[in-house]
């Protein structure tokens, strides 16, 4: 059920990506809130704004922030297009379809790499390892709608631009506020592909949701990436997570979630693994990739770790750096190293 609070904005804590940062007084406490201009319109000191309080009153993973529903007296822009998001829901939005101005999307991917991450945070690691790899900076985000939707709840996101390392960010399904609005993964990979990108990571926003259950969670979307990637022409690349960290038993070594992707993933696809492999995940992969479609790659990481970690952005992971588990990053850096060897390939005859 929706807690939902009033409060009145003190001050406007910062603005950056389609966001506001805000702190709001609700009845004599102090709370931090976010704000979707697009959605709610502007927010200012005095402004009176309902919030929906109930991750924060849960104590779950958003990061200590409310999000403002409405604020009174405040209308966001009229936005333009036909094509509906979040739809059915109070905050519906309507954006442009890319699949309208774009038409005729291209009829494939012609060998181009999809990388297919499950976490958000393993995106800054496949673009490093794509980079230090010589594939340059034609590199498109798909996020899907498998976790965060607008797309401006990514800081992560707004460093990877700001760096170049990000050519064009495609929101697809529910997900929105890209810089192309595409109706599902499927047309939003040829999207990527018409507007230039050699090279496209598809994951998730912040904010995966996930179960005790192998096939529990929202990063099940991997197996559906993959598959869509390789019925379009492309090259299909996992990222496995990996962990020496996770507090949690089923997510350490190899995550029981990249397990029951490999158990679903019908598809041939690229397994990109770093080396050396943490002892506790080589048995599983190796028991898992037997009997799976993929086909395991072994990449040096070495270099390139020792390059990210003094170029690439500060990156985390549930509040974990690269630093304190780095076969997390180091999987995600092995990954982009492939894709940017697959890119510099011409493909081969019948492959997808």
């Amino acid at each position: 059920m929706l807690h939902a609070r009033w409060g009145r904005v003190e001050r406007v804590l910062a603005v950056a990506g389609g966001r506001q940062e805000l702190l709001v007084q609700v009845d004599g406490e102090w709370r931090r809130a976010v704000a979707y201009p697009d959605l709610v319109g502007t927010a200012a000191p005095g402004d009176r704004v309902w919030l929906n309080t109930t991750a924060v009153d849960l104590g779950l993973g958003t990061g200590g922030w409310d999000l403002v529903i409405a604020i009174p007296g405040r209308r966001p822009p009229p936005g333009r297009g036909e094509a509906m998001k979040l739809r059915y829901t109070p905050l519906q939005v309507r954006v442009p379809a890319a699949e309208e101005a774009l038409a005729p999307l291209p009829a494939g991917l012609a060998g181009m790499p999809v990388v297919a991450v499950e976490l958000h945070s393993q995106l800054a690691p496949v673009l490093a390892g794509w980079r230090w790899a010589g594939g340059g900076p034609a590199a498109a985000y798909v996020m899907t709608d498998g976790g965060a939707l607008p797309a401006a709840v990514s800081r992560l996101v707004a460093r990877l631009r700001a760096r170049g390392w990000v050519q064009r960010v495609i929101t697809a399904g529910q997900a929105f506020g890209g810089d192309d609005e595409a109706v599902h993964l499927a047309s939003a990979l040829l999207v990527a592909r018409a507007r230039g990108a050699a090279m496209a990571v598809v994951g998730m926003g912040p904010g995966i949701l996930g179960t005790g259950e192998p096939l529990g969670h929202s990063g099940v979307d991997q197996a559906w990436a993959l598959t869509l990637a390789h019925a379009l022409g492309g090259r299909p690349v996992l990222v496995p997570r990996l962990s020496t960290a996770d507090r949690r038993p089923r997510h350490r070594g190899l995550s029981h979630h990249t397990a029951g992707v490999m158990g679903v993933l019908a598809v041939p696809a690229w397994l990109a693994l770093p080396r050396p492999l943490p002892e506790a995940a080589a048995d599983a992969l190796g028991r898992l990739a037997a009997a799976a479609t993929v086909l395991p790659v072994e990449v040096s990481t070495a270099a390139a770790w020792r390059w990210w970690c003094r170029e690439g952005p500060e990156t985390a992971s549930m509040g974990r750096g690269a630093e304190d588990d780095p076969p997390l990053f180091q999987a995600a850096l092995a990954a982009g190293i492939l894709a940017a060897v697959l890119a510099s390939r011409p493909t081969a005859p019948g492959e997808g």
